[in-house]
This record gives C-alpha cells, structure tokens and sequence, in this order.
C-alpha cells in the first residue's frame, strides 16, 4: 500500500499528469507565515544562544528584537552580533533590560552602556575578529566543528589573555582560554570552533511562504550565515511575497534553513549619514590646524595603482580615494559584503542598506557585487585584496601592528586581524600621526599595546615621513616631508632605522 501511495505521488509530480501539484495540492501545507513578531517568539526559551544579524543599522532584525525586548521573562540569552546597538536602539535594549548574560561581539564602538555593564562584571563579553566570528557561524551552519585561520595568531586572541567578565571590584572572574595552533605549509595558524545558534533573529528584503529569502544590497552582512546555522531561525522581512515571485537564482537565503517568517513592523534607520563633498570640500573639512592629516591622506592616495583591490580601515584611509590620481580605478571592497563600494551619496541618493565598515552612507559602483560577511573575510583571508590601509595605535620595527586596545580602554577588534593575516599576499599600508597627543613615539622597537598582528605592515605613512618594513631587517626611510629632517625624525621615532640612499620627499 505505501509503496502504491509513492507511485502515485510520484505519478502527480509530472508534467501533464492529471494529478501535477499546483497551488492547491501539496505544496499549501507549507506556510512559514506568522501573524506578529510576538506569535514567533511565543514558544521561545530562555538560557540559549541567539545569533543576531546586522552591521551598523543595516540588516537589523529591530521587529523581532522589540518583541524579545518586551518578553523580560526571557532572559539569560548569549547572543552572537557583530556589536549590540545603540543604548536604546536594537540590542542595546536587550543589555538595558539585562536579558543578555554574554555577547560574542567583534565591536563595542560607541555603546557605552556595553562597555560600563563589561568593566563592571554585569556582563560576559567574547570578543572575536570579526572575519573569524563569520566564519565560526558559517562553518557551524555546514556541521564543521572547528578550523584554523590565520587570523589572531600572536595576540591575545590566541594566547587566552583577554577577560571574559570582570568582578563588580574589577578584578577578572573568567579569562579566554589559549587557543590551539598548527602549521601548514609553513605558515602558523589558529585553531577556532566554530558557533552552533539555538535561535537566528534575520532580516531579509522579501520572503515568500515557503521561507525562501532574498537580500537586498548590503543587508546581508552576517544574515545569511546566521540564518543558515540556528536551529530555529525567524526572518524579518521588508515584503511578504508569493512563492515564485523570487526568482530561483535570486533566493540567498533558503526556506530549508527557515522556521518563521514575520513581516518587518520598523522603519530603516541610518546610523551615519554623509553625503559626497568636493576635494575642495575634504581639504577644508580637515582644517587649517589638521594640515598633517591631509598631507597623510595625499601620501596615502598614491599607494594605489590600478585595477588594484583595495579594503580601507576607518578615518583617514576611507577619506583616501576622494585624491586618485587621475585615470586610476580601483575596486574597493568593504568587509560588510560590497567589492566596488563607491563614494559617499549625494542628498536623496542615501541608502539604508548601503553602508561601509565605519557605518556611513555610500553608493556602488559600476561593476559592483554583493555578498555576505562570511564570503567578504574568505576573499580578505585568500589574498584577493591587493592593499588594506588602516589606522595604528602604535607599529613595531618589524612590522608588527598594535590598533585595537588602549589600557583601560575597551572597542572591540573589528575586522583589522583577518585584513592583516595575509600579508605575503595583501600589502599591508599603515597611516598615522607619527606621534600619540602626548608627544611619544607610535614607532617602536616593540609595540607595548595588544597586537592586532605580527610582522605584518609594509609601508607606514605619517605626517612627517614614509617607512618601508623589512620584516626581517627592520625599518628604512624612503620620504621625508617637505622642511621635515631625517633628525627631527630620528627624535620622534623611539624604533632605529636606516636611510635610503635615494629618500624622496613627501608629495
């Protein structure tokens, strides 16, 4: 009888049979659509992990995240974001109503409620490369354990020595544990397992009954990976749709991996909106008192030759493009999920959906692509990005690059560990004020902050002078600005170096 049953399903299932599914057969019985944002969290459980998708306000699940917001007997979640918010915006309502125990989180940023609940032992708090939290949530979507990445090797990532919750006296309660390394082909790398989610909180742009979803621009960032791995994963969705209206190729996210879909209740917010100026504009935005940085900036420009891949850090090295040579194009690409980021919008052309790693409004360019955090660090990590310039606390003679930690102080570590972990393939390009406010040399023989990476810059550019880094020989000085002295630069360099016979000055 059951193997008659089967025939017979099978005979209905093709063309021009009598019996071929339609809308009104088998297919009915699957709807994934809840009424309300509360109807999908109402069997929710407490004491699990969430995994939470988002970068900056882009891609926030913000419906679903008010609804747990007002369940506060659902409490002592660890919930897996890139950041968590703003105080009162997205996840930083969920700290204020103290409903989350711990965060595995890349950023702090500007969320002085996360930092003071940190430091203050009201709070557990992972942090992990951002590259390398994708990564530990893509790989526990396809049932992989664990990996090795060459991210964090030599810093406090891999040697254990961050805390993971202080006491209310601020001593540590929980420190991270040292992490496992190997070497492949010579080359050392970081065991990390990876993260299993109870819940995924998701926001897509459309998404049909069956819970196929599509993105829409950069909305993707860690949405996809999240949605794929939780074993219940909520979608938010900008539209509700018929099944079929997303075409087959355009579905990113799968219904296989979906449990309930909601229809967004929030509008889109924007986080940092700038608009396009002029390089008149720029050079005037950076004043007459912050001359050296616009010298830093012009220097900068110059590392870029064409058809060149390139990821820029926040602050001054995004600034850098607005002063390409003429006739250089470049791809940028943004770790956020865009390759051919464009530049700031002009008034009504802002987006919500499209924004770069320090959370301000851009545009695409022609040519563009779009994809999802985990595929944006795959491509950082191969060696398919030419140059990544970024900011530094302090960089050590041999090349080794401090820019995450100050003592006392607590940001996060964001995606600088995956951009500089593949430095035989990606040059990497440091721009910096030769000195910190107090006067004291940011290039050292050894760098006495956290590090981001070791034996990793190429090229540093300061007010005053361009280093080469040998990572092996050290430090040589190739330009020096104009009026500047190779003794003035001496005096305010604590590392040694030597002089090339050709130096140049800076132009």
């Amino acid at each position: 009888m059951a193997s008659k049953m089967r025939t017979m399903r099978l005979l209905a299932s093709v063309p021009g049979s009598r019996r071929a599914f339609s809308q009104s057969s088998m297919w009915r019985a699957i709807n994934k659509l809840v009424p309300s944002a509360k109807e999908a969290i109402s069997d929710m459980k407490g004491s699990t992990t969430v995994l939470v998708g988002g970068f900056g306000f882009s891609g926030v699940p913000n419906t679903l995240i008010n609804a747990l917001r007002d369940r506060p007997d659902l409490k002592d979640f660890t919930v897996v974001s890139n950041n968590a918010g703003m105080p009162g915006v997205g996840l930083g309502q969920l700290l204020e109503t103290r409903q989350i125990s711990k965060m595995i989180a890349s950023f702090i940023g500007e969320n002085k409620v996360f930092e003071k609940m940190y430091i203050s032992g009201d709070l557990a708090l992972e942090l992990t490369p951002q590259g390398t939290m994708a990564e530990k949530v893509a790989a526990g979507a396809k049932g992989v354990p664990a990996f090795y990445t060459p991210a964090a090797v030599g810093t406090i990532v891999q040697t254990g020595e961050l805390p993971i919750l202080f006491n209310p006296d601020g001593t540590i309660a929980l420190m991270s544990q040292p992490k496992e390394t190997r070497v492949f082909s010579g080359k050392t790398y970081v065991m990390e397992e990876s993260i299993f989610g109870d819940y995924a909180f998701v926001k897509v742009h459309k998404a049909d009954r069956m819970g196929n979803c599509t993105f829409r621009k950069a909305q993707n960032n860690f949405n996809e990976c999240m949605g794929k791995n939780a074993k219940i994963t909520i979608v938010e969705a900008d539209e509700i749709v018929e099944v079929g209206e997303i075409a087959s190729e355009n579905v990113h996210l799968q219904g296989v991996y979906v449990s309930k879909v909601i229809k967004s209740a929030e509008p889109k917010k924007i986080e940092k909106l700038t608009f396009r100026k002029s390089v008149e504009e720029l050079e005037r935005s950076v004043g007459a008192a912050e001359t050296s940085r616009e010298r830093i900036i012009k220097r900068a420009a110059k590392e870029f030759t064409d058809g060149m891949v390139v990821n820029l850090g926040i602050g001054m090295p995004l600034i850098t493009p607005a002063f390409l040579e003429p006739g250089i194009e470049v791809v940028l690409q943004s770790e956020n999920g865009i390759l051919g980021m464009g530049g700031y919008p002009v008034p009504g052309e802002e987006d919500p959906d499209l924004i770069n790693p320090g959370k301000e409004t851009v545009t695409l360019a022609p040519g563009a692509s779009l994809f999802g955090s985990h595929e944006s660090f795959g491509m950082i990590r191969a060696g398919r990005v030419d140059l990544t310039m970024l900011g530094a606390l302090q960089v050590g003679m041999y090349g080794d690059l401090a820019n995450f930690m100050l003592p006392g102080k607590v940001k996060g570590i964001g995606g600088a560990m995956d951009l500089v972990a593949n430095p035989e393939k990606t040059k990497v390009v440091v721009t910096m004020d030769h000195t910190d406010k107090k006067g004291n040399p940011k290039i050292l023989k050894q760098c006495t902050f956290p590090l981001t990476g070791q034996k990793c810059v190429s090229r540093i550019i300061t007010e005053l002078a361009v280093f080469d880094v040998d990572h092996l020989e050290g430090l040589t000085l190739i330009e020096v600005a104009d009026g500047v002295t190779v003794d003035e630069v001496k005096a305010k360099t604590e590392a040694p170096f030597k002089v090339a016979d050709d130096m140049k000055t800076m132009l």
